[in-house]
């Protein structure tokens, strides 16, 4: 039976301590500390594999006290995630600047809590293997090529993974978006593909590596883990104020691949993701964001995006809309052409909208005269 993690729980709060041991120690040993300062004492004795950390104490604040275990070797790889009641951009701009690897508002959902610390246990334990692999690649005989091959495969196993995982921190967040992901992809091929026959964009996809760029659409939407519950759930339409909010995850998302970038030698899939979780949201005619992009000043990966992106949200639930129909869906991309979309790729589009209608169907999306369930 393999040792349960530990949690290290520090908030001044006595009340929120008792809940958020009683909603972790069902998986984890939890321990419970009021301070900074009874953190450092506790860190002498036991080694966490995770520390919840929250912003606001007296003393010595959150910020502060990453910036000391950054500094100290012995604590400076320990993952930290913030937990506060405050929910502007900027503030957690700052706790992920310092490092921590989350940022969770209080009050908190239990089963949101413990939900996002299994996946950032998972993508730990991800990197200690890749890390693990990796200095066993350095140690191998020039001459083993067959074992090199064999470890290349298991870290490329390991990046898929760990690109699942964060894109799985990113939906269960929502719940009503769940799919979207996977289907993106299957539509992105379908696209993909069809460029191929046509020869369409030839020169500009011909050094493409389609199964990396696939892979990496996982992560356009990585950006939404800075949006704040209460606008990424809200049941109906966004005011302007909020809606301005939820553009801002475009370019959040751009940082995040950024501060990966900075930390990998891997670059490929990264600049894809990159591409994409920045430009999905422009437009043909320049009324996109973040950054007012027009025609082919936007690249063609966040073109190709933006048009299943689209397609996916019109025939799917959201919490402001039923779903549309496939054939609904269909004359809203058509209308868009020129606007919105490449007319190009509207024209890609409708060659393949069956296989667009046959890969919902596929995707447990069931069909009706009113719509896709999903």
């Amino acid at each position: 039976m393999s040792e349960r993690k530990k949690i290290i729980f520090v908030d001044d709060q006595i009340s929120n301590l008792m809940i958020g041991r009683n909603v972790l120690s069902t998986a984890y040993d939890v321990f419970t500390v009021p301070s900074a300062d009874k953190l450092f004492k506790l860190l002498e004795k036991v080694e966490p594999d995770l520390i919840l950390l929250d912003v606001e104490m007296p003393d010595m604040n959150g910020y502060e006290t990453i910036k000391k275990l950054k500094s100290e070797t012995d604590t400076a790889r320990i993952p930290v995630v913030f937990l506060t009641a405050r929910n502007d951009t900027g503030s957690e701009l700052e706790g992920l600047s310092l490092g921590a690897i989350d940022y969770i508002s209080k009050p908190f959902s239990p089963p949101l809590l413990l939900k996002r610390i299994e996946v950032h246990m998972l993508v730990e334990e991800q990197k200690r293997q890749l890390e693990y692999q990796k200095k066993e690649l350095q140690n191998l005989n020039d001459n083993l090529e067959e074992m090199v091959e064999e470890k290349t495969k298991t870290i490329v196993e390991l990046q898929n993974a760990v690109l699942e995982t964060v894109a799985e921190l990113v939906e269960c967040r929502d719940d009503i978006t769940g799919g979207h992901i996977e289907r993106t992809q299957s539509y992105l091929k379908i696209l993909l593909e069809g460029l191929r026959e046509r020869n369409i964009y030839s020169d500009e996809t011909k050094d493409w590596d389609i199964d990396l760029l696939i892979q990496s659409a996982q992560l356009h939407d990585v950006g939404k883990i800075s949006i704040s519950d209460n606008i990424l759930c809200k049941p109906g339409k966004l005011t302007p104020e909020e809606f301005e909010e939820m553009k801002n995850h475009t370019l959040f998302g751009g940082k995040v691949i950024e501060r990966i970038q900075e930390r990998t030698t891997s670059q490929a899939f990264l600049n894809y993701t990159k591409t994409m979780a920045i430009s999905h949201h422009e437009k043909w005619d320049g009324t996109g964001y973040p950054h007012g992009l027009r025609g082919s000043d936007i690249p063609l990966e966040g073109r190709l995006m933006a048009i299943v992106d689209v397609y996916d949200a019109l025939v799917s639930e959201r919490p402001y809309k039923k779903p549309f129909s496939h054939e609904e869906a269909v004359r809203i991309i058509k209308e868009g052409s020129g606007t919105q979309f490449e007319p190009t790729l509207v024209d890609l589009f409708l060659d393949e909208e069956e296989k667009f209608r046959k890969t919902a169907e596929s995707k447990n999306m069931a069909l009706t005269g009113t719509g896709v369930a999903g």
